[in-house]
């Protein structure tokens, strides 16, 4: 069972988002919050996998909200189809981003894709958003990378250039379920989410320019 948390200052879009989400077998609304510091309060107390996160808010906002989440994934939501909106979401640590009017089908997918640790955003549409808006970047080149063995930091650069892990595989003659394994080990090492938080890093630490 996904146990979802719905964060958005509008009531009726709260209740829409809970109706859809609650008629879903295998999806649990566990908490509402109608701002990000009210969402940062309950989950304190209150285990979720996904945050459902509005990005334009009162109190705080989405972006400063999602920065300061540890343990769910965030996906954002936005009624604005920009660019810098994805990218600051994506900075901030969220996992994905849908404009609201999407229709439920695809939020509903969004969700599971995010619970499951994947990324809704593609890697290389990340990296694309990134060297847009590189000068923005909080830098970041004190990361730990060292924790990595060789053969992972080399995963870890071609995580970063968005390769699929079937690329990876190809690229460095390896079986895929071995690619998996040493992704999943990058991952864990550097506390990232998922790969498209480890592209954001990449450009970070500056391993990516």
């Amino acid at each position: 069972m996904i146990r979802v948390v719905v964060v958005d200052d509008q009531e009726l879009v709260r209740a829409g988002l809970r109706m859809i989400l609650t008629a879903q077998d295998d999806m649990t609304v566990v908490g509402e919050a109608g701002d990000g510091a009210a969402a940062l309060r309950l989950l304190r107390h209150t285990a979720a996998d996904v945050v459902v996160m509005d990005l334009r808010m009162p109190v705080m906002d989405g972006i400063a909200a999602t920065r300061e989440i540890r343990g769910p994934r965030v996906l954002a939501l936005t009624t604005f189809d920009t660019d810098a909106d994805a990218f600051a979401a994506l900075q901030a640590g969220a996992s994905g981003f849908l404009l609201k009017n999407v229709p439920p089908e695809e939020l509903l997918s969004a969700i599971r894709i995010v619970a499951a640790g994947e990324a809704v955003v593609a890697p290389r549409i990340t990296r694309l958003l990134l060297d847009r808006f590189a000068g923005q970047l909080v830098r970041r080149p004190d990361t730990p990378l060292s924790a990595l063995t060789d053969r992972e930091r080399e995963v870890f650069l071609l995580i970063a250039q968005g390769l699929s892990n079937t690329e990876i595989a190809q690229t460095m003659h390896l079986a895929e379920t071995t690619v998996k394994t040493h992704v999943g080990r990058v991952l864990a090492k550097l506390e990232l989410r998922d790969r498209v938080q480890a592209v954001v890093l990449a450009y970070r630490t500056g391993l990516v320019r």
